[in-house]
């Protein structure tokens, strides 16, 4: 089978730091390489895969801000579509724009929904819908209006996410610096228990960092720490007694709560969007829907099995899994013997 993999270009693939997208696209890539596909890699020239990459972006545009994000995924995007009969299938993880591509070529086209960023965009994903195949990451991320061939739950490299069953005394925030992930909650969460609080993640919101976190920042107490790389983040979701993830949208999949779980630490986090798919309240976590709510339960939160959220992610959430749905979606399309 020869797939098209047609990935983001606002960070490398895979990210250094942050690019979720990128990093499933990347995770997803190389296990169909080692099950024996051929697999081509739309990315930038600076990523890094066992497939062959095609590029034309030098970097990612969030890398460097000089590259103009509308000219190159247009030139990035168009790239793939022209050598669309060199391939099977193409699976589209860029979101709503290849769409528009999609009548031009014979090649069926799969797009993995990593969420709906504004419903302005919906009119592209509905004209498409007749033509095209959609994946949801989630069931809770599913719009009305639009057909899915399946949910694919992203998987995670358990071999990057070590087991610790006596972490220390800390809270972990780990995700973006912004009002959408509850940053302000979990400060507010930490210092009504008395509790330490690291908190790790790209600011996104500098206003927002500025007046509801930076104030409260204490060392040893209330710690900021930026952005993390690889081991810095085993060592803080392994060595922390719980992962706070307050969130305030309908989040299509928390990549940072399976991570925790992956450690062994289990998450507090409120009931939006996919949670209730990921955390089994009282479980591997608790679900709650206010800071009062977030407070009570931290209580207890020695009462939850740590093996029980290793155990969870092994069971749903490995890269490997991830890989066989994805090839079952593939089999699926192409058994089909059309675009749809």
């Amino acid at each position: 089978m020869k797939i098209a993999m047609l990935s983001p270009i606002a960070w490398r693939t895979p990210p250094i730091h942050y690019g979720p997208w990128e990093l499933i696209t990347s995770l997803l890539t190389e296990e169909l390489v080692k099950a024996g596909m051929d697999v081509t890699l739309f990315a930038t020239a600076n990523s890094m895969t066992h497939a062959t990459l095609k590029s034309v972006s030098p970097s990612g545009y969030e890398e460097d801000r000089s590259i103009d994000a509308k000219v190159w995924e247009c030139l990035h995007i168009s790239e793939c579509f022209e050598h669309a009969d060199q391939f099977d299938i193409i699976h589209n993880q860029f979101d709503f724009l290849p769409l528009s591509y999609s009548k031009l070529v014979k090649t069926p086209l799969l797009t993995t929904i990593h969420g709906i960023s504004s419903e302005r965009i919906l009119p592209v994903y509905k004209k498409y819908n007749g033509s095209t195949h959609y994946v949801s990451i989630s069931n809770a991320d599913r719009v009305d209006d639009l057909d899915y061939i399946d949910t694919v739950y992203h998987g995670i490299d358990l071999d990057q996410f070590h087991f610790n069953a006596d972490p220390q005394d800390y809270l972990l925030y780990y995700g973006r610096i912004h009002p959408d992930k509850g940053t302000k909650e979990a400060v507010e969460i930490a210092r009504s228990l008395n509790k330490r609080l690291i908190l790790a993640g790209i600011i996104q919101d500098e206003n927002y960092y500025k007046h509801t976190v930076e104030p409260y920042l204490k060392q040893g107490e209330i710690d900021y720490i930026g952005s993390v790389g690889q081991d810095k983040r085993n060592e803080l979701l392994a060595n922390a007694s719980c992962l706070l993830h307050p969130i305030h949208f309908s989040e299509p999949f928390g990549l940072s709560v399976v991570e925790a779980m992956a450690c062994g630490t289990p998450v507090v986090a409120f009931a939006k969007g996919s949670m209730p798919e990921l955390i089994d309240d009282a479980v591997d976590g608790f679900l709650v829907h206010t800071v009062d709510e977030a407070i009570e339960r931290i209580k207890e939160i020695d009462s939850i099995d740590r093996r029980n959220c290793r155990q969870k992610v092994e069971n749903k959430f490995s890269k490997e899994r991830m890989c066989q749905n994805y090839l079952a979606v593939y089999q699926k399309i192409l058994s089909s013997g059309e675009t749809k």
